[in-house]
C-alpha cells in the first residue's frame, strides 16, 4: 500500500517545522498527528483547556476532511493533557465532537506540550 501525505492549510502546519506530517493515509486508514489548540498560523495556544480542546477538535476535523475522512469515522484517539484536573472540561468538548459512537480512547497526563498547550489530540480514522 502506498503512503500518502495529507496536508491542509485549514489546520496548523507541523510545529516549528518539525519533521512530521499532519497525517498519513495508508489504505483505508488515516493516522493524524497530535493536534494542539492552535489556530492555523499561530504559535502559542491560548485559552483554557476547554477552549484549546475545541480548537484541537476543529484542527483534527480539518485534517481528517483533507484525508477523505471525518470525526464520525474515528476509531482511536489519544488525548494528552498537561493537567488531568482538566479531564472533565476537555471530555465535555470531546463528547460533542465524537458523536454517538465515539472511538476507543486513551487519556494521559504529560509534563509539557508544545506551544504552552494544555491539550493535544492524535487520532486514527478510517476512510
Amino acid at each position: 500500500m502506498e503512503k500518502i501525505v495529507v496536508r491542509t492549510e485549514a489546520a496548523p502546519a507541523p510545529f516549528q517545522g518539525a519533521p512530521y506530517n499532519q497525517a498519513i493515509r495508508v489504505g483505508n486508514l488515516v493516522f493524524v498527528a497530535g493536534q494542539l489548540g492552535l489556530k492555523p498560523a499561530e504559535t502559542v495556544a491560548v485559552g483554557d483547556a476547554a477552549q484549546q480542546a475545541e480548537q484541537a477538535m476543529r484542527n483534527l476535523a480539518a485534517v481528517l476532511e483533507a484525508a477523505g475522512s471525518s470525526l464520525t469515522k474515528l476509531v482511536k484517539t489519544t488525548v494528552f493533557l498537561q493537567d488531568l484536573d482538566d479531564f472533565a472540561a476537555v471530555n465535555e468538548v470531546y463528547a460533542r465532537h465524537a458523536g454517538d459512537q465515539p472511538p476507543a480512547r486513551s487519556t494521559v497526563q504529560v509534563a509539557k506540550l508544545p506551544a504552552n498547550a494544555r491539550v493535544e489530540i492524535e487520532a486514527i480514522a478510517h476512510i
